[in-house]
């Protein structure tokens, strides 16, 4: 199997990089905003953009791998763009639902759910390159 230099997971990283660096400022602003240095302190604001920062360095670490993982497997590259395209769209609905509400919210809910399809459909991807491999 050819080894592909992954360049759309490398544009992914970037998108994905983007919207932490956004979303790390938003939770600055509010600890700035409400003089509190740890912790949420019990304000609601400040604890959805923790949530809403947090959930994305939980979920993308291992999304983008395996992203990354079907690109270098030579998978084709559309199966490859719409995976970035549908983890850029899960992650940034994801982050917009946390940031209305810390309960259950439409964009939450899809963002959460794209972001496992995404994970399920690219770990089975790699699954079958290997195995086809053999």
């Amino acid at each position: 199997m050819p080894i592909v230099a992954p360049t759309v997971s490398a544009a992914l990283a970037a998108l994905l990089g983007l919207l932490a660096a956004v979303l790390t400022v938003r939770v600055i602003l509010a600890r700035v905003r409400t003089g509190i240095q740890a912790g949420d302190g019990g304000n609601p604001a400040l604890a959805q953009a923790i949530r809403a920062h947090a959930n994305l360095a939980e979920q993308v670490p291992l999304a983008l791998l395996l992203v990354v993982l079907v690109e270098m497997s030579a998978t084709p590259l559309a199966v490859v763009v719409a995976l970035a395209a549908a983890l850029v769209i899960a992650r940034i609905a994801n982050a917009w639902g946390l940031s209305r509400s810390l309960g259950p919210t439409p964009a939450r809910q899809a963002g959460a759910g794209l972001t496992l399809l995404v994970i399920t459909a690219a770990s089975l991807l790699i699954l079958y390159r290997l195995i086809a491999m053999h």
